[in-house]
């Protein structure tokens, strides 16, 4: 989970662009939100690669997960008159569910 994280939050800060449409307009610019995201990611691979603070790692990383819910509810706005895309959006979304369990395995230290 740490390696993911890692790679999640790299990617956010190497190419930024690849995530600024998934930020709902509502938010306000998107870039700071990804940056931010990509920062918070790296913290919580952190948390997670260190035996210590493993289970605040899990909690940080579950609450990261419901926090990026409303850019996945963007794509889906976005792509929704293009079924191809819409698509792959939505088939996005239901990884979250054993990605959040797993956060929650170690939040829970089991």
């Amino acid at each position: 989970m740490a390696a993911g994280m890692t790679g999640a939050g790299v990617f956010h800060l190497v190419r930024p662009q690849v995530y600024d449409w998934m930020i709902p307009p509502e938010l306000g610019p998107a870039r700071p939100w990804v940056i931010g995201s990509g920062v918070v990611e790296l913290a919580t691979a952190a948390l997670l690669a260190v035996p210590a603070t493993r289970r605040a790692g899990g909690w940080a990383t579950a609450g990261l997960l419901l926090g990026v819910l409303p850019a996945h509810l963007q794509t889906l706005r976005v792509t929704r008159h293009q079924p191809v895309k819409l698509a792959v959006a939505a088939a996005r979304i239901p990884f979250q569910v054993p990605m959040l369990r797993a956060a929650l395995r170690v939040a829970r230290g089991r």
